[in-house]
């Protein structure tokens, strides 16, 4: 799952202005990803490609334990709630960061075939959607669109800012199902995943920047600095 994963972005700052920016919500729900890709590249954690493992993509997640363990993806979520709660000094800013980030192992345990654990070792879980990619791509689609369309209609803005967001993200998912398949996990590869991330989430504050919750009134506008 790609754009699916900003789906809780979107939900939470749709649902409560105390959640954080978008921007921050964004590098919430893609933090496990980020630090797998790093963590890769440093020989930590490993993937490798094994044609055919799914019918979507070629991706054997064999050995990341320290971020797709479910006891490592709530060590991160804590790590990041923890942060936002010191910056902006808010536990329900906080509790929504945090929540956010371990959404990621949820919706990894529906797409993933069985490579996801609860504490790195031991049984492995995994629902498998992505051997199924009519119905992985509606999921996705539909997880992205619906946040999407709740965000748009609790908050309030100019349109074309969000309207550039979703035009990217629905580019690079496009590009995640249909070019190329990558044939080694190299860091040609890792880091051109870094970089698309980095861009969604860039546009997420820019994006974020534009637009405030239809909660928030007078100086709350523009008060929260993340």
């Amino acid at each position: 799952m790609f754009i699916g994963h900003m789906a809780p972005a979107f939900a939470a700052r749709a649902i409560t202005s105390e959640a954080p920016r978008l921007g921050t919500l964004f590098l919430a729900a893609q933090l496990v990803d980020i630090a797998f890709f790093v963590f890769v590249l440093g020989g930590i954690e490993h993937l490798r490609m094994v044609p055919g493992i799914t019918a979507m993509n070629p991706l054997d997640l064999y050995d990341y334990p320290l971020t797709h363990s479910l006891l490592g993806t709530a060590a991160w979520a804590l790590g990041f709630g923890l942060l936002v709660a010191i910056v902006l000094r808010n536990a329900v800013a906080a509790t929504w960061a945090a929540l956010v980030v371990l959404s990621h192992w949820v919706l990894d345990w529906v797409s993933h075939r069985p490579d996801l654990t609860l504490a790195g070792s031991g049984e492995k879980f995994g629902l498998g959607l992505w051997n199924y990619p009519l119905a992985a791509m509606t999921v996705e689609l539909a997880l992205f669109g619906l946040a999407f369309w709740w965000w748009l209609r609790r908050t309030k803005g100019p349109s074309l800012p969000p309207v550039i967001l979703a035009v990217v993200m629905v580019a690079m998912q496009a590009f995640n199902w249909f070019g190329p398949e990558p044939q080694s996990a190299d860091p040609a590869f890792l880091l051109l995943g870094l970089f698309a991330f980095a861009v969604m989430i860039g546009l997420a504050y820019w994006v974020g920047s534009t637009r405030w919750h239809r909660d928030e009134v007078g100086l709350g506008v523009a008060s929260r600095p993340i």
